[in-house]
């Protein structure tokens, strides 16, 4: 597979030093008209780990994705993605970092008049110069990968909401990105079918090595996916368990209020806080 090189869209090869933050928000704030929606936002996002927000509707969890992919742009502060400031970058340099980034949309958004392979491969049909056989064959992987190998010459409107939103995870991660964005999910989902979709997001960040950035409501599926991980069994079945410390400490939860950072911190310590705000959201 053949991406376009950074050095084509006018940016530096690397994407990031060793060690340095997948994405990096300093002091970003942005405003429409007199309505303020994010005020000197601060955080960092490590390589591997996963960074989720939490908030009412309204909070600006959304509006972060955005400003992470270059869709909009701050009225102050700085944003760095894969070791470039994007806050900065033109339309063509912006595309070269998001070869690099996959998005997984609240409703899947999948091209109707598509077959499920189709949509899959979509972005390496149209982004790369790999030969159609290559291009098959790893949405044959990715599909797989999400246990829908059966449907690929499918239409999306025979499918479950859960298996588009499988399709639109697969998708998503069939350029392999370093860094996955979520935007609600599991949003519109019953609750077992939830898990499968948090299953996916587990099996990517700990199998793929994908850093995961995920915008959610859904308490109970925000903190299964900070609470477990996955494992391949001696058939190389992957397996969800319950994480080891140290992997759940590699979660970090953000809740936002009235435009900034109300709390950031593990899920233990989400739970275990007695300030009131947080305490009527969880319960």
């Amino acid at each position: 597979m053949r991406h376009k090189s950074l050095a084509e869209f006018g940016l530096p090869v690397e994407l990031a030093e060793p060690h340095a933050p997948v994405v990096l928000f300093d002091k970003v704030c942005l405003a429409f008209d007199e309505k303020v929606i994010l005020k000197d936002v601060t955080f960092s996002v490590r390589a591997g780990h996963t960074k989720i927000f939490l908030g009412a509707s309204g909070a600006g969890k959304s509006t972060i994705l955005k400003l992470m992919l270059g869709l909009i742009r701050p009225d102050s502060g700085t944003i760095w993605v894969l070791g470039h400031r994007v806050d900065q970058m033109t339309e063509a340099q912006l595309m070269g970092v998001r070869h690099h980034m996959g998005m997984v949309f609240q409703e899947g958004a999948l091209f109707d008049s598509f077959t499920v392979g189709e949509n899959v491969g979509y972005k390496l049909y149209e982004e790369t110069t790999m030969p159609l056989d290559e291009v098959r064959h790893r949405v044959e992987e990715v599909l797989g990968f999400v246990g829908l190998s059966e449907h690929i010459d499918k239409q999306p409107s025979e499918l479950s909401g859960g298996q588009r939103r499988r399709v639109a995870i697969a998708r998503a991660m069939a350029a392999k990105p370093t860094l996955l964005l979520y935007d609600e999910p599991t949003t519109g989902l019953d609750p077992i079918t939830s898990l499968t979709i948090d299953a996916e997001i587990i099996k990517l960040r700990d199998l793929e090595r994908v850093t995961s950035v995920i915008v959610t409501h859904q308490l109970r599926d925000a903190f299964y996916v900070a609470v477990h991980s996955a494992r391949l069994d001696a058939s190389d079945t992957a397996d969800i368990i319950a994480a080891a410390e140290a992997k759940v400490e590699e979660a970090d939860f953000v809740m936002l209020k009235e435009g900034g950072i109300h709390f950031e911190g593990s899920a233990a310590e989400l739970r275990n806080s007695t300030d009131p705000y947080l305490k009527t959201f969880l319960s």
